[in-house]
């Protein structure tokens, strides 16, 4: 059995979003074609109160995208974004969510940030969806979403870790890119075991056969 992940397709993620991933847009046309060919879809949302932690407005003299030391490691502060019950926080209105089961709010504790779909970024504090997906007897996923370097790579590494056979879907999924983080995120999800696939490929798969 097999699930489709769509991280983050909000509208702050977007371009005139609040945290915009260039051309982030681009990611909904392929999506949406894929979306009527699985079963089990799960959508995540970034929630974040007005007092998040990894605002930079909540600390002092710093900036964003400036990076400090938390409990957890590091933290990327960022402007404010997906701040829970604004325009910026909802899906993009052009993106499918009739077939999801599933959404899955994360980064709304004010003290943690949270990337991954699987825990949030102290790597103990779980979403639930672990336990969602293996009480469907699911064993591969396909993640697709925004962004690459950061919500997506952190879902394909715990995705990986979790036990599951992990795809990216490389053309529907976009990254900010600082640093040429992007680059480097692909290599750690190579790296790690995550397969890399292309819509086009995936449909025709889908559409002939139940197992990948």
């Amino acid at each position: 059995m097999y699930a489709l992940i769509v991280v983050d397709v909000q509208n702050d993620f977007c371009p005139g979003g609040k945290l915009e991933v260039p051309n982030g847009d681009e990611i909904i046309a392929p999506i949406n074609r894929l979306t009527p060919y699985f079963e089990y879809i799960v959508q995540t949302q970034d929630w974040h109160p007005t007092n998040h932690s990894s605002f930079a407005s909540n600390h002092i003299n710093r900036k964003p995208f400036e990076t400090i030391d938390v409990d957890y490691g590091k933290q990327v502060l960022w402007p404010d974004h997906c701040v829970q019950g604004s325009r910026g926080a909802e899906f993009h209105p052009k993106l499918e969510t009739v077939h999801t089961n599933l959404f899955i709010r994360k980064g709304f504790r004010p003290e943690i940030d949270s990337y991954s779909a699987f825990y949030e970024n102290d790597q103990a504090t779980s979403t639930g969806l672990k336990g969602y997906l293996d009480s469907l007897k699911i064993s591969t996923v396909f993640i697709t979403g925004l962004a690459t370097d950061f919500c997506v790579k952190w879902t394909a590494l715990d995705a990986i870790k979790s036990g599951y056979n992990t795809y990216l879907i490389c053309d529907a999924v976009k990254g900010i890119d600082i640093d040429n983080s992007v680059q480097n995120a692909m290599k750690e999800m190579y790296d790690s075991g995550v397969e890399f696939i292309l819509s086009d490929y995936l449909i025709p798969l889908l559409e002939s056969s139940n197992e990948i």
